[in-house]
């Protein structure tokens, strides 16, 4: 397999990895395409040189965060305003409404973090080990479970708030 197919391979594997983070970090369809290009075109320029050290998918989170929070800088967004749809609409067939309004809550919560919060937020919520969230984030293990812990006090002092 050459790489082009591998690459593609990977992409699909894992877009839903891509548009998370493209839907985290935008506030519209359009920004929210655009984010998603922009990813692959870096993941793209890169996996020429992603040497294996680091999970293939703790790699693409790394890249995916980095060109995310460029992204964000270099449009000057705002990021305590941004809503989101939490995903495709293929994934909302089988969710009860009771559960979707929780989450939708949830997410609302995690627009209104800093960045660095909500890409720790996102990968905590993925399932990702504090190892894998401190590779990708470039932080200490311990700082996770702080950061995490912090996190959760946090949202939970929103949610509480909003009632």
């Amino acid at each position: 397999m050459n790489i082009k197919q591998r690459f593609t391979e990977v992409i699909k594997e894992n877009e839903g990895l891509i548009y998370k983070i493209s839907s985290l970090y935008t506030d519209s369809d359009e920004d929210r395409n655009d984010l998603f290009q922009e990813v692959v075109f870096q993941l793209w320029k890169s996996f020429p040189s992603f040497n294996q050290q680091s999970n293939l998918s703790t790699w693409m989170y790394r890249v995916a965060l980095n060109t995310a929070i460029y992204h964000l800088k270099q449009s000057k967004k705002r990021v305590n305003t941004i809503s989101i749809d939490l995903a495709p609409d293929r994934f909302k067939e089988d969710a009860d409404f009771e559960e979707e309004e929780r989450i939708r809550l949830l997410y609302e919560h995690i627009q209104m973090l800093n960045l660095l919060e909500k890409g720790i937020v996102i990968l905590y919520l993925e399932g990702k080990s504090h190892e894998d969230i401190a590779a990708i984030v470039g932080i200490s293990i311990s700082n996770v479970g702080t950061r995490i812990s912090r996190i959760k006090e946090k949202l939970k002092s929103q949610i509480i708030k909003k009632r």
